[in-house]
């Protein structure tokens, strides 16, 4: 079974740039068919899909988020990463990564000064 593992800062000051990393260990983020995507939860709200990359490496951003969002990744150490731009406090939430089946645990961004 794959796991996954979010990990960064848990508070970003606003203006700055969120980067979180997903290390995946029980598979390779390159087997064929796997998006690996991240999503995130605002208090009180529902899950919003961020953007994945595919295990081609090919990426796909949120048009609400594409002009601030970067995924990539490392083969070499099995993850990938978000790179979230100019925050503000409506960036505040729970992130998490995942593939179609298996999900980490999340991690809570807060997004304040």
């Amino acid at each position: 079974q794959v796991q996954l593992q979010e990990s960064g800062p848990g508070l970003v000051k606003p203006s700055q740039t969120l980067s979180l990393t997903c290390t995946v260990s029980g598979g390779s983020i390159t087997t064929d068919y796997y998006y690996w995507f991240w999503i995130r939860q605002p208090p009180g709200k529902g899950l919003e899909c961020i953007g994945y990359i595919k295990y081609s490496g090919s990426t796909y951003y949120s048009p609400s988020l594409k002009s601030r969002t970067s995924i990539s990744r490392d083969t070499s150490k099995n993850r990938f990463t978000l790179q979230l731009s100019s925050v503000t406090p409506e960036d505040t939430a729970v992130y998490y990564c995942g593939n179609q089946f298996d999900w980490g645990q999340g991690t809570q961004v807060t997004v304040s000064s």
